[in-house]
């Protein structure tokens, strides 16, 4: 089994900072990407950052310059930074991992239960 937590959320002014977690733990053999999705009411779940098992990033263009995810992999975790909060950036955070369970078997997505962010204005 293999579970996704996080944490970090919260309510923050329009121009504040937040940073999330997310750790994976349970029987695994390796993680691939690791990423984190926002939804806000109303709205479709989105692609907000995603890291790769070498490093490589992507950002939504919604957040660039303003977030910055990063991942410690002898931790299993993956980390989002966010600065200079907007209101439109109050959703909820989910984070998500591509996981490797057995020798034979591809990698699989995972989710988180996901993690509030209100940005008031």
């Amino acid at each position: 089994q293999v579970q996704l937590v996080e944490s970090g959320g919260g309510l923050v002014q329009a121009g504040g900072s937040l940073r999330l977690s997310c750790v994976a733990s349970g029987s695994f053999l390796s993680i691939n990407a690791m990423g984190w999705y926002r939804q806000a009411p109303g709205n479709q779940r989105e692609l907000v950052a995603i890291v790769t098992s070498d490093g490589r990033t992507k950002y939504a263009d919604s957040v660039k310059g303003r977030f910055t995810i990063s991942r410690d992999n002898a931790k299993n975790t993956v980390y989002l930074q966010l600065n200079s909060l907007k209101p439109e950036d109050t959703a909820v955070y989910s984070c998500n991992a591509g996981v490797k369970t057995t020798w034979y078997s591809g990698f699989r997505d995972y989710w988180g239960q996901g993690t509030q962010v209100t940005v008031s204005s």
